[in-house]
């Protein structure tokens, strides 16, 4: 039986009822990292109302420089768990990068970032952008209208370089997608060359979230993908403008993660399971009632220890509204999705879209197959994990019942086309057949071998 079939018959048992009581934990004074990032709220919000204690956790919340400091700090033990990239936890456990077997019961939240360029930029990408009636730019707005621009900077000799936050970032998949889209290479990793690129029209390099803004002043770059409140600040900074959020490139699609790794919930499996419910417990709170507490959320979010940034800006996207040409302020009620549509369960599909797209762009160097995608992804997506924490809320009526997908395959249906910006419908159940109707991107036996795709 393969790793993922177990899994899913495993996760069919967890419906049963479990005691409703405090759970007898190996471990419970914890500490976690986190990157200055809205997203990592659901960690803010445990710990601020508490819902770590109930669950008999001392917690102890830390901020990290990046995200490597931040993967090495899970591994090799000063961190017992971390807000992590969704990439991070897939990428150590195949060994890209550092390797380690990393899991994630806990998935964070979906959408929350979007593609900011310099002033500079937008004002060349203007003409190429289509008008609404009321004469703003029609949103989302496509890399073709980057197109030009950097064609033109090719012929002056000007490499156009963009910033992403890590190479197994949502931040990276999402700029290499929507420059695609748009019928721009953004390049190829390769084991020789891990400079991700190999044949770019856009030269992709790494920047820490709340150093973005600052680098894309500089000019060191002409625009970067991050998450919030990177975006805003940029906007409030009078110093670039965002041209689109991934709800507008992908409706709903997954982000960060709560990452741990194997060894952790072997050694200590009712902490891992109090951990999770205390999460689920955020999240609920963060979308109740309309997004009733997000105002809270946000100065919660503001302090020092936590994003650091001023309140108006991080309410900019938190409270259903985000702003792109300064003035332009358009509703945006799902930028932050904390718990509805399933936010918090770790479905296996989405673990396998970030696959697909490390093998897109060279980071999987060979062809896999279909149950190679299966196996890897239930290896550390973990829905057993948190049905178990879910069924004990509900138990304890701290959860509906009704809002967690216990019958779930791990499979979420079909993307549509309608709901991602190149019309092409992302299946989690057919990797390799996504992969080929990619137009540009690695598929099928092709590889990098030196500067070209062979195959």
């Amino acid at each position: 039986m393969t790793t993922l079939k177990w899994l899913i018959a495993s996760t069919a048992l967890c419906a049963t009822p479990a005691m409703a009581e405090l759970l007898d934990l190996e471990k419970d004074e914890l500490t976690l990292g986190f990157i200055k990032l809205t997203d990592m709220a659901p960690l803010a919000v445990a710990y601020e109302l508490g819902y770590f204690e109930d669950e008999g956790l001392f917690v102890t919340l830390e901020a990290q420089a990046n995200w490597k400091v931040l993967l090495d700090g899970v591994i090799d033990g000063q961190l017992d768990g971390a807000h992590m990239l969704a990439g991070q936890p897939l990428a150590a456990t195949i060994g890209y990068g550092t390797e380690a077997h990393i899991i994630t019961p806990f998935s964070m939240d979906l959408n929350g970032n979007g593609i900011t360029v310099s002033n500079e930029i937008w004002e060349e990408m203007k003409p190429n952008v289509p008008l609404m009636d009321d004469g703003r730019p029609q949103h989302p707005i496509s890399a073709s209208a980057l197109a030009p621009v950097v064609e033109d900077y090719k012929d002056q000799g000007i490499p156009f370089n963009m910033g992403m936050v890590f190479p197994v970032s949502t931040h990276n998949y999402e700029i290499r997608y929507w420059l695609a889209a748009g019928g721009l290479e953004p390049g190829y990793y390769s084991p020789e060359d891990i400079s991700g690129q190999i044949g770019a029209d856009v030269l992709l390099s790494v920047t820490p979230p709340p150093q973005m803004p600052a680098t894309m002043e500089a000019g060191t770059i002409f625009g970067y993908a991050v998450g919030e409140p990177w975006n805003q600040q940029a906007v409030f900074k009078g110093i670039g403008v965002p041209v689109i959020t991934d709800y507008d490139m992908w409706k709903n699609n997954p982000e960060k993660v709560f990452g741990i790794t194997a060894e952790f919930a072997e050694e200590y499996p009712n902490t891992t399971i109090a951990l999770t419910k205390a999460l689920i417990r955020a999240a609920i709170w963060l979308d109740e009632n309309d997004n009733a507490n997000r105002e809270e959320a946000v100065e919660i979010l503001s302090r020092s220890e936590y994003v650091g940034a001023d309140a108006e800006v991080i309410a900019n996207s938190m409270t259903g509204f985000f702003e792109f040409e300064k003035g332009d302020v358009r509703e945006a009620p799902d930028f932050n999705v904390f718990f509805r549509y399933n936010a918090t369960y770790p479905f296996y599909s989405d673990a396998i879209w970030y696959l697909t797209q490390m093998r897109r762009w060279g980071q999987i160097a060979e062809p896999v197959s279909d149950e190679w995608f299966f196996d890897t992804a239930a290896s550390v997506y973990r829905p057993d994990i948190y049905l178990d924490a879910a069924r004990m809320l509900v138990d304890e009526g701290m959860a509906n019942e009704a809002d967690f997908p216990w019958d779930s395959d791990g499979f979420k249906a079909a993307t549509p086309a309608a709901d991602i910006i190149d019309g092409i419908p992302y299946d989690g159940r057919t990797p390799n057949a996504y992969l080929e109707s990619l137009p540009i991107g690695l598929k099928g036996e092709q590889i990098v071998v030196g500067s070209e795709i062979q195959g």
